[in-house]
């Protein structure tokens, strides 16, 4: 994935992720409830989607598929994150999250396994 996504479209794939392939209007529906969107809005952001091709319409019925997954998202946006703000340094970006002091002890127990197993 090569693509940065706007809170809006990621929304729309969030919901196909949760989801599955589901129609437009089902996708109007969940945004109508969760977000207090219109049916216009919901079209407009799934028509961009379709343009950046992160998602794709298959007919009969408007049925929308997420062409990224989950997982290629949040590598591309932490990447992004970590080019921007700590300098392209994901130790930075750690020590960051580190020195926040909001990790429980078993994140960070977790962290520590992750880390142990990578070394």
């Amino acid at each position: 994935m090569d693509t940065k996504l706007f809170d809006s479209e990621l929304k729309i794939v969030e919901i196909l992720w949760r989801e599955g392939d589901i129609t437009a209007k089902k996708i109007a529906e969940f945004t109508k409830r969760e977000i207090g969107w219109s049916k216009t809005t919901t079209y407009t952001v799934i028509k961009k989607c379709i343009e950046k091709g992160i998602i794709e319409k298959r007919e009969p019925g408007y049925i929308c598929h997420a062409l990224v997954s989950k997982s290629e998202v949040q590598c591309f946006e932490t990447n992004e994150l970590i080019e921007r703000i700590f300098d392209g340094k994901a130790d930075l970006l750690v020590a960051h999250l580190l020195g926040q002091g909001r990790l429980s002890k078993s994140s960070l127990e977790h962290l520590k396994s992750v880390v142990e197993h990578l070394g």
